[in-house]
């Protein structure tokens, strides 16, 4: 389901031999360590790992795919800056903060850009970060698949009443997120799983290159 990006492992190796000293401290991409591609098969599907925290995935008839770099542990209190040089779905696509966690199960998602769908659910009211407003829902998803296989599950959604501007620098404070979702009573597992800006589609075509630091 992913791998480990080159830059974070030319870092490891790196670190290995004491040459820590000799890479540049400043590169943004160097942050992220965890890469996903994953689809249910449906369509065509071309995703690029790019170096560092880039990647890029062009989609046409697709079924459901996901496909995003960031980390290969979640936190509560990370905050992540993404720039999408490009997002332009036709038809159903997100451009999102996603992850997981368990005990208990969630996938959760910030959602700031999408095509011709705007995620929703269960209204749960609303949380104001990163100089927007989100709403936030509830969903249960059943006999559906997770990190653990087919089962059912919640999700968390914080979606975004304005899109994002595309071509700039983009921060998500997930503290905010979180802290207004526990507020609800929306409470997140005690371990955190991957954690990635993800670009996500079903039944639709489209293309996005998105950096993450």
């Amino acid at each position: 389901m992913f791998k480990l990006s080159k830059k974070f492992l030319s870092l490891s190796m790196a670190l290995s031999i004491g040459l820590f000293s000799m890479l540049p401290l400043t590169t943004h991409a160097a942050t992220t360590d965890y890469w996903q591609n994953w689809s249910d098969g449906g369509g065509t599907v071309q995703p690029t790992n790019g170096s560092g925290g880039n990647y890029s995935v062009s989609w046409s008839n697709c079924g459901n795919f996901v496909v995003g770099k960031g980390w290969t542990y979640g936190s509560p209190n990370r905050v992540i800056n993404y720039n999408a040089g490009a997002f332009s779905p036709s038809g159903n696509g997100y451009l999102s903060l996603y992850g997981w966690t368990r005990n208990s199960l969630i996938e959760y998602y910030v959602v700031d850009d999408w095509g011709s769908y705007r995620p929703t659910g269960q209204y749960r009211g609303t949380v104001n970060s990163d100089g927007g407003t989100y709403d936030i829902y509830t969903a249960t998803r059943y006999n559906a698949p997770s990190i653990d296989g087919n089962t059912t599950f919640t999700q968390f959604w914080s979606v975004r009443q304005s899109k994002r501007s595309i071509g700039t620098n983009n921060a998500i404070t997930f503290s905010n997120h979180v802290n207004a979702w526990r507020s609800k009573g929306m409470n997140p597992g005690s371990s955190w799983a991957y954690q990635m800006i993800a670009t996500e589609g079903y039944q639709s075509s489209g293309y996005a290159n998105v950096t993450v630091w």
